[in-house]
């Protein structure tokens, strides 16, 4: 994979990457189309996971999944269910996602999490990432 100049960052419980890894997309914000509206086709895309499992406690704070933005805009999947919420209609971006392995966040020495209360940012579920930090997530999860 190439450098990129544009990389974003999802937060997104493990076991939600890993559906996403399996399927090949990503959707972010229960299936909203604002954030996955902001990348574009060619993109890093890294995915961090504060939790295991959805609305789980306890913590896990690990990076789960890196990949390219696949497509040049988004989609509309199949009708989903989201429990409580009801049936949706989630927008989706493809992702050519690498084989990796997780890396966990005290490992890393990046540039997004250097300010104070780096991590208030990551309730928006969708944050920029400098191209340089996706190069160590890049280099930290590689399968080698």
């Amino acid at each position: 994979m190439n450098d990129v100049n544009r990389a974003w960052l999802g937060v997104v419980s493990a076991d939600h990457a890993q559906r996403a890894v399996e399927g090949g997309f990503i959707q972010l914000n229960h299936g909203k189309r604002y954030g996955v509206a902001r990348l574009r086709e060619g993109d890093g895309f890294a995915i961090y996971s504060p939790t295991e499992r959805y609305r789980s406690k306890e913590p896990l704070r690990a990076f789960t999944a890196l990949g390219v933005v696949a497509d040049a805009a988004p989609y509309q999947a199949e009708p989903m269910s989201m429990g409580e919420r009801g049936m949706i209609r989630p927008w989706r971006r493809r992702i050519e996602f690498l084989p990796v392995h997780r890396a966990a966040l005290r490992d890393l020495d990046l540039k997004l999490t250097r300010a104070p209360n780096w991590g208030y940012q990551l309730r928006r579920g969708l944050v920029p990432l400098e191209p340089d930090d996706f190069g160590i997530l890049r280099d930290a999860m590689s399968i080698s």
